[in-house]
């Protein structure tokens, strides 16, 4: 029986520096994924979220589950900086992160600079054209 296509939840298994964004995705650690990433203490994953405008504590859920390790959060909301519906704020920081909201370059230079002074950050990138 020939073995078919796998596909698996897009992850990379380590912190890396963000090398460069748009296009509708990110470079990191050599390689390119298209669409959202979360930057977390247990690697970078594929993010399904395309709307800052639609954000829910679901969509965070992977970050709240991965808390401990995290002390700020930078979200990249798209080209445009626009802050967190105040219930979603209160739900991570009940969580213990500090939550940072601003356009994703922002986040993007921001989140660089934390992980080389190796904080406890994470970032959630929503992807620009």
């Amino acid at each position: 029986m020939p073995a078919g296509i796998e596909i698996r939840e897009a992850h990379f298994p380590g912190r890396a520096p963000v090398e460069a964004y748009g296009n509708g995705g990110f470079r990191f650690a050599g390689m390119s994924h298209r669409g959202s990433i979360l930057c977390l203490p247990s690697g970078i994953h594929g993010w399904s979220t395309v709307d800052p405008l639609a954000l829910t504590e679901a969509d965070f859920a992977p970050l709240m589950a991965e808390a401990g390790g995290i002390e700020i959060l930078l979200v990249g909301m798209g080209r445009d900086p626009r802050p967190l519906p105040k219930p979603l704020r209160e739900a991570l920081r009940a969580h213990g992160m500090a939550t940072d909201a601003m356009s994703t370059g922002a986040a993007v230079r921001t989140f660089n600079v934390l992980l080389a002074e190796d904080r406890a950050v994470a970032a959630a990138l929503i992807a620009v054209d």
